[in-house]
């Protein structure tokens, strides 16, 4: 048996819209099921309906006589169904973890395995069932289904029944008998054998290859890019516009600064790569974070983007125009008045069209609701140019449709009673082929059929706060449809293509009838929320088959050169067993290390050493590697040893023995093994001496060889312990001789006093007994002895007094407790005083000695720098370090809990007043508006929290430059959650109460706004809310602000009035469109017309006046950010 399986085993289908909370299967009820020998009745009752086709359906009872003689594991006869062989395997006493016990276990096995072609499968739905031989009412079943493949060729139910339960009568339900009698029994089998068009129903995807099932490969997601990765692939298959992509000239380029080298690349990978593709050099070509690429964006913005940077570069080019011509459309906006000849009317291009789908059936309807005319009559009559207000028919119709037409499905819109965007789930209708001949004008050019194909279906599964995005895409003209999902290509269904994705209700799963759960009503969170249509003309174009001469030459050999270092890279790794790596100390790396041993391996809060490096032949003898050491150093070989350093128990990394010349025929591996306790990386240091005649006298006595040790200074003015080399020494002499090397080596007078000590570990640094022996002092090679400057009581005092170390074992205690700290400012630098820089500190340290540290680095008083400690993920800022006497540098960064090599980061701020009297204020930034609602500035303030909104007013006026001419005024306010209306301050309000970190605005009250409200004005004017937003009034940007509204004016003149009020250029003033936004009902805005009187409209508190744009505010993070591309 392949597997043993648990109660029941089914593999997910790959997006699963529901998932039931039913411990299905149970044991079928009894009454419930017909006679177990009514094949066709029992399969039908006890077996729900997949929606899919059946091609063959079998049925196998299998008489089991002597039960209880059995052995653990028996199979029935076999069957035939679909073209398969089957049997029944069963386990009379379980197969529970090979344990026997009181459950029978059975299941459906493929028969023979083994004989069936190479990647076999078959895909069934089956239903087992235990009965008594001489009454088939009395029986038990469950079913499942499963894909049989190779490596799954028996699936069932580990657990089917209580053997006790099979030898009871159950009298509670009326059966006398128990299902095994006279120890017989039935097992029937009912198998249905089902079609699997796509090749891939159930498939567990394990080692699925795109490339071979489709011949299309996906696209890796960066952490939240499957918008984009559908997007991609939908343009990747839209042959004419790859063939322009590539004809935009990028030879020189640089792909993560080059947008259009990038796209090229992605897209010559999908078409010749065998593995998902990444786009990471596409999303750095943009300018883009690694933070970017996990935050969802609007599939629609990132689209148009994407297309008016290449349309910029391909300007010039043999490409251009080429976008244009594939989806750029036209449409007229127009009102016409019924009674007399007059119509006004604007036309404008489109490169995709968004339709309304809530309420709406299907594709056709939604395109009626675009054009649907609306009359204006009434009240609402509009003002005709020469013949005063006049009933009119306001519309949209389309001029001219584009080969490539890229639908927007409103998937998502604006509820008013949550305040907040939500995802409509609506069930919407699209077929394969649609005539749109219908919404044209009537003089548009009709010469073409205007019958357009589906060509990619683009889904999002999920709400509107998250969720994944995939492609249904068909490739070619008359090819099959295509699942792209992220790294995955799969076939799909005409079902799949369409159905799946209406939306709409669905029933709660695949209800059997014998479950007691009732169906519910939901709805289907997986609907299609962009559509692509290719005129059906325009197919042979679009699609054309691609060449390779479509491919430019030097996009080919560049990446093929880069496939082939890739190659050498792999191979090079596949090789890595047959090397081993050396590593090479020298006394000009010692006497740059501070810390531990001669050089860092690995110190928890410190970087490893850089090291000089060699990848080593493990077959490599010694001598050669020696002749690479001299070659690399420019030494002679016979002026240096090569010295092993090994893992001391005490955790030390210290030199061990020299490699002789002896070793000279070795390999490396050899050396490795037997001299470094197979350690992974051998590690050496190399002993230049390029004086033989004093080499040679050291070494003389081979019956005592002298011992190398090693020297490090404590230099107690520098605050450094650096290496100062080796000496040999004879383990007889006094430690006391060394003092004259040191003196000598210091060039210092022979009567300074020098204090010694033995680096043993870290946490263990003694003071040397100076009058005994190196053998005494129990110093072998490899050893290191630190000296320092014995110095005076008043000296040492003095170092104390300015928290720094006086003894060598101080300092070791810094070294062993040290973390390097990155200080960054808090805020943006703008004076240059507030650089980021690195402090080496103890976690020993106090919060004041921190302190102390970063004000001597800034030359600024520490008790006026505030600190905050930072996030150990991301390093973003986390919260302010409130000042405390007792607390550590270890508490403030946390660093006993680190992992390896941390990025230690304290942000700081420079306080212009001291921490300890910033407690009693309030901190509050004023983003100052001025008199045209631009965000000029950002004034901090730090204000007593009893101070009143009239005090930061008079604080502003200070910071900022009012122009004569205006009201001079400041209003301070907040923005709504709506981000529609301003939330105003009264001046007597106190600032104590306003939350943290608080962001207010300001700006100059329009004269225009003063005289009507101080003057108490109500008659002819109305004073009404103004704000920003792109494309959905949920897509608020920038400051709202107050707008005054006059009796009788029509809007032509009301915007220039706006346009003076918000002092915008003309240029700019033009691409603003204008609409009424309503928060009584829920209705879409209602755009605004030259003739239309905003006053007349009964305004409600929350109704704002819209000013639909886009957002060209520089670094501003949107509700929902803009997409960025540079």
């Amino acid at each position: 048996m392949q597997q043993q399986q648990p109660q029941q085993q089914q593999h997910p289908n790959d997006v699963t819209d529901i998932i039931i909370d039913d411990n299905a299967p149970a044991p079928m009820e009894v009454e419930d099921l017909p006679n177990v020998q009514d094949f066709e009745a029992y399969a039908a009752k006890a077996m729900p309906d997949l929606g899919l086709e059946i091609e063959d359906f079998q049925a196998q009872t299998w008489r089991i006589e002597h039960w209880s003689q059995q052995a653990k594991r028996i199979v029935g006869p076999e069957f035939s169904c679909g073209g398969h062989k089957w049997r029944i395997l069963l386990f009379p006493q379980g197969n529970a973890n090979g344990q026997p016990n009181d459950m029978v276990s059975v299941y459906l096995d493929y028969a023979n395995p083994k004989t069936a072609p190479e990647g076999w499968h078959a895909c069934a739905q089956f239903c087992l069932a235990i009965s008594n031989p001489w009454d088939p009412t009395i029986q038990t079943s469950s079913h499942a289904h499963h894909r049989f493949v190779a490596e799954e060729c028996d699936w069932g139910f580990t657990r089917f029944v209580d053997l006790r339960k099979l030898y009871t009568a159950d009298t509670a339900n009326g059966k006398t008998r128990p299902t095994i009698e006279n120890d017989e029994v039935e097992i029937t089998a009912f198998v249905r054998v089902l079609k699997d068009p796509t090749g891939v129903l159930w498939h567990n995807f394990v080692n699925y290859d795109s490339k071979k099932e489709t011949g299309h490969v996906g696209l890796k997601n960066q952490g939240a890019t499957c918008y984009m990765n559908s997007l991609l692939q939908s343009l990747f298959c839209t042959n004419y516009f790859r063939k322009a992509v590539y004809q935009i000239p990028t030879e020189g380029d640089i792909p993560s600064e080059s947008l259009a080298l990038a796209l090229q690349r992605v897209f010559y990978h999908l078409q010749t790569s065998n593995q998902p593709v990444g786009t990471t050099e596409l999303t750095k070509s943009f300018g883009w974070k690694s933070l970017d690429s996990f935050m969802q964006h609007d599939v629609q913005e990132f689209s148009r983007i994407l297309q008016d940077k290449l349309e910029i570069k391909m300007k010039g080019t043999p490409a251009e125009g080429a976008i244009p011509r594939l989806f750029k459309g036209s449409m007229k906006n127009y009102i016409k008045c019924i009674d007399v000849d007059y119509e006004s009317s604007v036309t404008e291009e489109f490169y995709d069209i968004q339709l309304t789908i809530k309420g709406i059936r299907n594709l056709r309807d939604s395109f009626r609701e675009y054009i649907s005319v609306e009359t204006l009559d009434g009240d609402n009559k509009y003002m005709a140019e020469g013949h005063g207000l006049q009933a009119a028919k306001k519309g949209v119709i389309f001029k001219a449709l584009p080969p490539v037409l890229h639908m927007q499905l409103r998937r998502f819109e604006y509820d008013v009673e949550k305040d907040a965007l939500v995802k409509i789930n609506d069930r919407h209708e699209f077929p394969f082929e649609i005539d749109l001949g219908e919404f044209l004008e009537e003089g548009a050019d009709r010469s073409q059929s205007q019958v357009y194909k589906l060509h990619g279906v683009l889904v999002h599964s999920g709400d509107l706060h998250g969720g994944h995005y995939f492609a249904l895409i068909k490739p070619e003209k008359d090819g099959r449809w295509f699942k792209f999902d992220d790294d995955r290509v799969t076939p799909v269904t005409d079902k799949e293509v369409l159905e799946d994705n209406y939306g709409g209700d669905m029933l709660n799963g695949l209800i059997p009838p014998h479950q007691r759960t009732q169906a519910r009503t939901l709805k289907k969170f997986t609907n299609a929320y962009m559509l692509v249509y290719i005129r059906e003309t325009d197919l042979d174009t679009v699609l054309a088959p691609f060449t390779e001469s479509d491919t430019p030459s030097h996009l080919k050999a560049r990446l093929d050169a880069e496939r082939e270092q890739l190659e050498a890279k792999r191979r090079e790794k596949d090789e890595q067993h047959l090397y081993l790596t050396a590593k090479v100390i020298t006394d000009d790396i010692f006497s740059r290390h501070q810390g531990f041993d001669l050089a860092s391996f690995d110190d928890k809060n410190l970087p490893a050493t850089e090291l000089p490096t060699f990848r080593v032949l493990k077959t490599e003898t010694f001598y050669t590697f020696k002749q690479r050491i001299a070659h690399y150093f420019k030494i002679s070989e016979r002026d240096f040893r090569l010295w092993v350093l090994v893992n001391r128990q005490n955790k030390t990394v210290r030199p061990d023995v020299p490699i002789h010349d002896s070793e000279n025929s070795q390999t490396m591996d050899h050396i490795r093994n037997n001299m470094a306790a197979r350690a992974s990386d051998l590690r050496l240091y190399l002993d230049y001496n390029p004086d033989h005649a004093k080499f040679n006298a050291i070494h003389a006595d081979p019956n005592n060889a002298p011992i190398m040790i090693f020297l490090k200074w404590f230099d107690c003015s520098r605050q450094t312990l650096l290496g100062q080399g080796k000496v040999f020494v004879n383990k007889n002499n006094k430690v006391n001789d060394l003092l004259g090397v040191i003196q000598e080596k210091m060039g210092w007078p022979s009567s300074t006093p020098i204090k010694l000590y033995e680096e043993i570990k870290a946490g263990m640094i003694e003071g040397m007994k100076t009058k005994q022996t190196y053998q005494q002092n129990e110093i072998q090679d490899g050893d290191i002895i630190c000296y320092q400057v014995d110095m005076t009581e008043k000296e040492v005092a003095d170092l104390e007094g300015q928290s720094l170390y006086s003894t060598v074992p101080q300092f070791y205690d810094f070294l062993q407790n040290r973390v390097l700290v990155q200080f960054k400012s808090r805020y943006e630098d703008t004076t240059n005083k507030a650089p980021d820089f690195d402090l080496m500190l103890s976690k020993k340290m106090t919060y004041e000695i921190m302190a102390h540290r970063v004000g001597d680095y800034l030359k600024h008083d520490p008790l006026k720098l505030r600190f905050t400690s930072s996030n150990p993920q991301s390093g973003t800022p986390k919260a302010i370090i409130k000042r405390s006497l007792n607390q550590s540098v270890a508490d403030i960064t946390q660093t006993n809990y680190y992992a390896q090599h941390p990025n230690v980061i304290i942000y700081y701020e420079l306080l212009d007043i001291s921490i300890i009297e910033l407690e009693t204020k309030k901190s509050l930034k004023v983003v100052w508006t001025g008199r045209h609602n631009k965000e000029e500035a950002t004034h901090p303030f730090l204000l007593p929290k009893t101070s009143t909104f009239a005090d930061v007013a008079e604080q502003l006026t200070k910071a900022v430059k009012i122009q004569p001419g205006g009201s001079g005024k400041i209003r301070i306010f907040d923005i709504a959650s709506s981000g529609r209306s301003q939330r105003e301050y009264t001046s007597s309000e106190m600032i104590g109460n306003l939350a943290e970190p608080a962001e207010l605005y300001a700006e100059e009250i329009p004269l225009e706004e003063l005289e009507v409200s101080s003057n108490g004005i109500t008659e002819g004017y109305k004073i009404v809310n103004l704000f920003h937003y792109s494309r959905e009034p949920g897509r608020s940007h920038g400051v709202p602000c107050k707008f005054v509204l006059k009796e009788n004016e029509p809007f032509e003149k009301t915007k220039e009035r706006l346009q003076q009020r918000i002092g915008v250029s003309d240029k700019e003033f033009v691409k603003y469109k204008f609409s009424l936004v309503t928060s009584t009902v829920f209705k879409q805005p209602s755009s605004v017309e030259d003739n239309d009187v905003l006053y007349d409209h009964k305004w409600a508190a929350d109704d704002a006046l819209g000013l639909d744009h886009l957002d060209k505010r520089p670094n501003k993070v949107n509700a929902e950010k803009g997409i960025v591309m540079r």
